[in-house]
């Protein structure tokens, strides 16, 4: 029998993410007894030890700029200045996957978006995410040992390749499963109750 749900398409350190979330958080509370939920990690920017460019520094800068005209969201700039930016958000999409395996993904992703966007502290330092998985109550030592992992990696490979194969163009994203068929769904950043409407309409 199939199951319908709604797959919830993002990265921990997408920035659109970060503005979507009180409008995500409404919805996700909406559906609670509605649909089942499920998180996936999209997988933004791939592994690198680089540090980021300076164009690539100014364009990301935009971005947040333009999102908190937009949304209102909050960005700390200070950002920019005290840490060593690098185009790499596949190590705290890890973190995220870990924090599955507990039960702890929400928490997870909330703590690097935390890090990242307000404290000006960089989740694609392993460190950083190390220190955030002691916030969020898991084991330091186990944390690190599956980060690195094989298992870690198979289990992030057939993540993406799952995500690739969906019918999204970017994050955040949101996909209706119903009769083993998905259905991409518009995301409206400041109305859930649009988005909630269209879904609705669907079952």
């Amino acid at each position: 029998m199939s199951v319908n749900k709604l797959i919830y398409v993002h990265d921990p350190m997408c920035s659109w993410c970060w503005g979507y979330k009180p409008t995500w958080q409404k919805l996700e509370s909406a559906l609670a007894n509605i649909l089942p939920i499920e998180y996936r990690i999209g997988g933004l920017a791939a592994d690198s030890d680089q540090p980021m460019s300076a164009d690539m520094q100014l364009q990301l800068q935009g971005i947040w700029k333009n999102i908190s005209n937009q949304l209102g969201t909050e960005f700390n700039f200070n950002f920019w200045r005290e840490c060593q930016p690098r185009r790499s958000t596949y190590p705290s999409c890890r973190a995220a996957l870990i924090a599955r395996s507990f039960n702890k993904e929400p928490q997870m992703i909330d703590a690097i978006q935390q890090a990242y966007y307000l404290k000006a502290q960089n989740p694609s330092d392993e460190d950083v995410l190390i220190k955030l998985c002691e916030k969020i109550g898991l084991d330091p030592c186990l944390f690190t040992q599956q980060l690195h992992s094989k298992e870690l990696k198979r289990r992030f490979d057939d993540e993406l390749n799952f995500v690739r194969s969906l019918p999204i163009q970017g994050f955040p994203s949101l996909v209706l499963i119903k009769n083993n068929s998905a259905y991409p769904i518009a995301i409206n950043y400041t109305d859930w109750r649009q988005t909630l409407s269209e879904i609705q309409s669907y079952l």
